[in-house]
């Protein structure tokens, strides 16, 4: 007969093994609740539309592009000015075909209290300076670093174009590119508001 005695187990003695796979877990579960709550919080924005206050933002112009002297900007700085912002980028094709009537446009309505502005969205540096230089775009620009201003403006896609009126409401809104015959109208129509 064998001596062998079996200890009781306690809870104490019983150690279980780390488990990277309830690590991992628990990661992806908090996760995927931090993307549905921005998911929500994104869903309750909106596109500002005519007749709302358009978002504020502050750009730093890109290398060789200024206003009134400045390298940097924010809406603020344009009031009791016609605001056009166009989101564009070096890669959309869309873009090509506005792109000689906003510089059209720009220097037909520079000297009357009208402020161009473009975005450059999802876009790098070297390219977007190509393009500009491509099509001889002389008003400021800048690059949306972190999608910031594309965000605030829910933005779908480039070309897009918000006429902000002197009070910094909404005037219009292109999605797509603009013709230049609407550009001008809306800026004409403006103006004779007193703008």
């Amino acid at each position: 007969m064998s001596d062998t005695t079996v200890q009781p187990t306690t809870s104490e003695s019983i150690t279980k093994p780390f488990r990277w796979s309830n690590l991992i877990l628990w990661i992806f579960v908090i996760g995927l609740l931090g993307f549905l709550g921005w998911g929500l919080v994104q869903t309750n924005k909106t596109r500002p539309e005519a007749g709302q206050m358009a978002p504020d933002f502050n750009v730093q112009f890109l290398d060789g592009y200024q206003w009134e002297g400045r390298q940097t900007a924010s809406l603020d700085d344009f009031k009791g000015k016609i605001v056009v912002l166009n989101f564009w980028a070096s890669w959309c094709v869309e873009c090509r075909v506005e792109a000689d009537a906003f510089e059209a446009s720009w220097q037909k309505y520079r000297d009357r209290g009208v402020v161009f502005l473009g975005v450059a969205h999802v876009d790098v540096e070297p390219k977007s300076i190509e393009y500009l230089k491509e099509f001889n775009i002389s008003y400021p620009n800048a690059l949306d670093y972190g999608d910031r201003i594309s965000s605030d403006y829910e933005i779908t896609g480039v070309p897009e174009t918000f006429i902000i009126d002197p009070s910094g409401q909404v005037h219009y809104v292109q999605i797509g590119p603009i013709q230049s015959a609407t550009l001008n109208g809306t800026i004409e129509q403006l103006l004779a508001k007193g703008g």
